[in-house]
Order: structure tokens, then sequence, then C-alpha cells
């Protein structure tokens, strides 16, 4: 309920600026009740896509009769996207190899599969505007493979000095794309990283400690990438660089799986975007 409060109110102000196309006002652009019930477009779309990631997961662990936690979501009111996500408590260790890659896999997929429809219809509702001056505290979002994709179906080609005035919705999809390329990440206890380890075994601590690499050296493109670094070797350094063994692991995986294994390499792929926030007046720069 407290997620559902953050990130309505951040709706509310997201919708206030789409209305304006990010022209500054002391005023607001529609009575403050309305506003706040238009903020439910950003709302019901973000928990429905972070909702839909820990329920795959959920739902996996119950499959296989592992003990799981329905999902906590997590407000953070001071950030734009009002929740710094969900996720679910598991009580027991995965035993078997398939049972951890079904159960870190299943989130992705059942997120990615709710955020696609969200990313089209958010860019249809979206419009495209001048390139707003020096104002700020705009900042300029990142575009994923996915997101460069549909913008150029709806919209086509955006001509120089426009850019498209993203609809709550299409931010909705664009922040739960960000969440699935980061969990997606191989590394530790991520999702990544179970089925890092579910296809890789043992090798797959290898895979942790480079990626953490990667993560820092991303921060030369944007100082986001900062946050996600500290926060996985802060993980690491609690849990340890090498994945929980299980019983299996020995057992290679069935093709079957191997082959959503190379999907959850293409969510990846088309969810990811080196600089994910940045100062639009560092970018004019």
């Amino acid at each position: 309920m407290l997620t559902l409060v953050s990130t309505t109110l951040v709706g509310a102000s997201q919708y206030a600026a789409f209305l304006t196309d990010f022209a500054p006002t002391t005023t607001l652009p529609m009575p403050v009740p309305a506003l706040v019930l238009r903020g439910f477009w950003y709302s019901g779309t973000i928990l429905l896509i972070l909702g839909a990631h820990e329920m795959g997961h959920y739902f996996a662990c119950r499959y296989y009769d592992v003990d799981a936690s329905l999902p906590f979501f997590i407000p953070v009111p001071v950030l734009q996207t009002g929740t710094m996500g969900a996720f679910i408590r598991i009580r027991e260790p995965i035993p078997q190899k398939h049972m951890l890659f079904d159960i870190g896999i299943a989130g992705p997929i059942a997120g990615f599969l709710v955020a696609v429809p969200a990313l089209f219809l958010g860019l249809a509702l979206s419009h495209v505007v001048p390139m707003p001056a020096d104002t700020p505290g705009i900042m300029e979002l990142g575009e994923p493979l996915l997101f460069k994709f549909a913008s150029w179906l709806i919209w086509g080609q955006t001509m120089q000095g426009y850019t498209i005035n993203m609809h709550p919705m299409a931010f909705a999809a664009w922040f739960g794309m960000l969440a699935t390329a980061l969990n997606l990440f191989p590394i530790g206890q991520l999702d990544g990283g179970h089925i890092s380890y579910a296809v890789l075994g043992t090798r797959s601590t290898y895979v942790t400690l480079t990626m953490v690499i990667v993560a820092a050296g991303l921060s030369y493109f944007s100082a986001s990438w900062i946050v996600w670094t500290v926060l996985t070797v802060a993980m690491l350094f609690v849990f340890g660089p090498r994945h929980p063994r299980v019983y299996d692991e020995h057992v290679p995986l069935d093709r079957t799986r191997l082959l959503l294994a190379l999907f959850a390499v293409a969510m990846f792929v088309l969810c990811f975007t080196p600089a994910p926030i940045q100062p639009l007046d560092l970018l004019r720069k």
C-alpha cells in the first residue's frame, strides 16, 4: 500500500510534466485530485510489471514446493520512480539445478511479457515535442534497443531538435525494462546469477567477478552505475562470490532450458542501456 501511494504521487507529478511538455510553470495543469487519479497510469503499470516479475518467481517456487513469501514492494517516494522494486523471500535452499533455473528465469520472463505491451501502449500515448531549452532538473533517459525499436515503429525517425515526451505508462515500461536488465546481470544472487550458475556451474563465479568489473566500468558512461556497483559489491561481500551449490551441480541442463537461457541473454540485450539516466545539460555539452 505504501508503494502504491508513493508511485501514484510520483505518477501524478509525471503526468503534470507530461501535460506541460517540459515548459517551466508554477501552476498545475489540472486540479490535484485529477492529477492523482492520473498517477495510476504510472503506478498501476509499474506495480503490474514488478508484481508479475515476482509472482513468476513465486509460482515457480510453489510449483516445486519451495517455501517462499509473497512479494514485498519497496516504497521510495524521494526517487523519480517511487520505488526501488520488489522481491520475494525464499526461505529454504533450492536443491536441484533445474529448479534453480526455472525459479530464476520465471520472474524476468513474466515481467518482460507485461513490460513489452505496456511499452508500445505507453509510446502510443506519448507525443513528439521540441527538445527543451536548458532547464535544470530535466533528465535524459537512455534508450534500450527494444525502446528504440518500439519508438521507431510508432513515431518513425525523430527529427533533430525533437524528442519523445513520454507518457507515464511509457516511463513505467522503461523502468520495468531497466529492472529486468539489472536483475539479469549474471552476478551472485540476482536472477542472472541463478541462470548463470545453472548453465555454467562453478565457472559462474568468474562471470560474477567479471560482471562486477563491467558494472564499475559502466560508471564512465553514467554515474548512476556507481550506485549499482556499490550494491553488487555489498551483496558479494555479504553472501560471497560463489553461488550456493545444488546437489546435482554436475548434471547439465536440458536443451529446452539452454534455449531459454539464450532467451534470457536476448532479454538482457533488448532491455539494457549503458547510460540509463543523464542530465540533459550534460548531454548538450
